[in-house]
């Protein structure tokens, strides 16, 4: 992607048994001690409503922007399956997987296996995963497999599958893990939820019902998450001009480098 490299960022394809995953990491980043993994939406899953896209690499690469515009240290941005790969690194791309099975258990595998592969070329010790809109699907779900993960933040979050297929009138997502349905095991991890206020595609309230099901019985809370709804934002504006200053509010310790 020319814009990575205008903005001093590289491409590292990250080998995988299912998928390979695209990853672009900042040029200058040697070491960080927390690693802070930025997690792309479902980009161009769908030309329109009744026909699913060749390929899911976004048009506007919303997670990527936000990456770049991370005020911390150690940042790293990965794609979902099949966005910006080609030739042999399309491997194991099927259109089920930017739809019905968008969040299979082999996604998720796949996912979690490229982080591990980032954090242990960075020498990290713990992780911040921030997910946009499907992405944040992937940050919940890798945050219950892992023992490394400092904090969970999401923009725009689709993390109630159930409920989102509902609101949008689309077919449940039948093949693919629901955020909601561990969202109790996440109860004691800090978290940071951002909104969009007049967002449509993911509106506020599949953000109330993955809280809702943090609540079970697995394991009590021991802080509230942080929520913040913001007026006049949608789906895509305006994160990408606000996140230098929404990022400061869990940003890490700075990188070694």
């Amino acid at each position: 992607m020319e814009w990575a490299t205008e903005q001093g960022w590289r491409s590292l394809v990250l080998p995988g048994r299912v998928f390979d995953i695209q990853a672009f990491v900042p040029g200058s980043l040697q070491r960080a001690q927390r690693l802070t993994v930025y997690i792309e939406g479902d980009g161009l899953a769908w030309l329109d409503r009744h026909t699913p896209s060749f390929a899911p690499t976004p048009v506007d690469p919303l997670g990527f922007r936000l990456a770049v515009a991370d005020m911390g240290a150690g940042v790293v941005y990965i794609a979902r399956p099949c966005q910006y790969t080609f030739g042999p690194s399309f491997k194991g791309c099927q259109q089920k997987y930017w739809g019905s099975h968008r969040f299979a258990p082999e996604v998720i595998e796949s996912m979690n296996d490229a982080v591990e592969q980032l954090r242990r070329r960075y020498g990290a010790s713990e992780l911040v995963l921030v997910g946009y809109s499907g992405g944040a699907a992937v940050a919940a779900l890798l945050a219950t497999r892992r023992s490394d993960v400092a904090a969970l933040v999401t923009v725009a979050g689709t993390l109630d599958t159930d409920l989102w297929a509902r609101t949008q009138r689309v077919s449940p997502l039948q093949a693919s893990l629901n955020p909601k349905d561990v969202a109790s095991r996440l109860a004691s991890l800090p978290q940071w939820h951002f909104v969009g206020q007049k967002d449509l595609v993911v509106p506020g309230s599949v953000l109330t019902s993955f809280l809702m099901g943090a609540s079970g019985q697995d394991r009590e809370p021991t802080r509230s998450p942080v929520i913040q709804v913001m007026p006049g934002f949608d789906h895509q504006c305006c994160w990408a001009a606000a996140w230098p200053e929404l990022s400061r509010r869990f940003a890490g310790p700075a990188a070694g480098h």
